[in-house]
């Protein structure tokens, strides 16, 4: 048994299966979740577990080399907007709708239990080389 990093054996297995250039969608409860991708959905009730702490865990096992948010971020969550930044310095912004789309071309979809509006980003995963 792992005894630290990500303990959830359907999440720890998939993110094992990621690859350099797979998209991972980290999300909020109201996302629309398409057909295809993985899904390992965490969300137990309302803001648990939080956006924030699952995308820390997630950026701990995870080598990303760019990520994407929704434009509305920034305005309608802007403490959502601002850990976005300060993780992702070169963070790309595109409308919501744009980002729904990418979600659809997503190997992964881990969804949360954030109720707070626009808490999602999708990663894009490289190489630690």
């Amino acid at each position: 048994m792992k005894k630290s990093g990500i303990l959830n054996r359907h999440l720890s297995g998939a993110l094992a299966r990621l690859g350099h250039t797979d998209l991972v969608v980290v999300c909020d409860v109201g996302l629309p979740v398409p057909e295809g991708p993985d899904v390992v959905d965490l969300a137990f009730r309302a803001g648990v577990p939080g956006f924030a702490e699952v995308l820390a865990g997630l950026l701990e096992e995870l080598e990303v080399e760019g990520a994407r948010a929704a434009t509305e971020v920034r305005q309608a969550n802007p403490e959502c907007g601002a850990l976005l930044e300060g993780h992702f310095p070169e963070l790309e912004l595109v409308p919501h709708e744009e980002l729904k789309m990418l979600t659809r071309q997503a190997r992964l979809v881990v969804r949360t239990g954030e109720a707070k509006p626009y808490a999602n980003v999708v990663l894009r995963c490289g190489v630690p080389f």
